[in-house]
């Protein structure tokens, strides 16, 4: 992995901020954010201020736009459990919408990564 360019900051407040779900913490978000941190990589890292379903806090919005990079991890259970749950809760309010969130997680997780190796950053 390469480390951050100091260019890199200039243009954008942080280099990556991270979207997670708590289930990926220890074993996958705790060791990447370390290993970015370690090459010097200015990491948004989001806890506990939003309950599922909330709607995303101005700070937070704002803290997106400032990154260059949005890194979202997927636990690999990522429409069981609580987002099964959180997504029968939502069928009442935004029924013609649930769907659409399920296709597009199924979408995302069948992206590929980035090597950061491969690009000018």
């Amino acid at each position: 992995m390469a480390s951050s360019s100091s260019s890199s900051s200039k243009c954008s407040k942080y280099d990556v901020f991270f979207s997670f779900s708590g289930e990926t913490r220890k074993e996958l978000t705790d060791n990447l954010y370390c290993t970015l941190k370690d090459h010097v990589f200015n990491v948004f890292i989001h806890e506990n201020e939003l309950t599922r379903g909330e709607i995303i806090t101005q700070a937070v919005n704002q803290a997106v736009k400032d990154s260059r990079l949005a890194a979202i991890i997927l636990s690999s259970g990522h429409q069981r459990g609580a987002f099964a749950e959180a997504f029968r809760g939502h069928q009442e309010r935004f029924p013609e919408m649930v769907q659409t969130w399920k296709d597009a997680l199924n979408e995302a997780a069948e992206l590929a990564g980035e090597d950061f190796g491969a690009t000018d950053g």
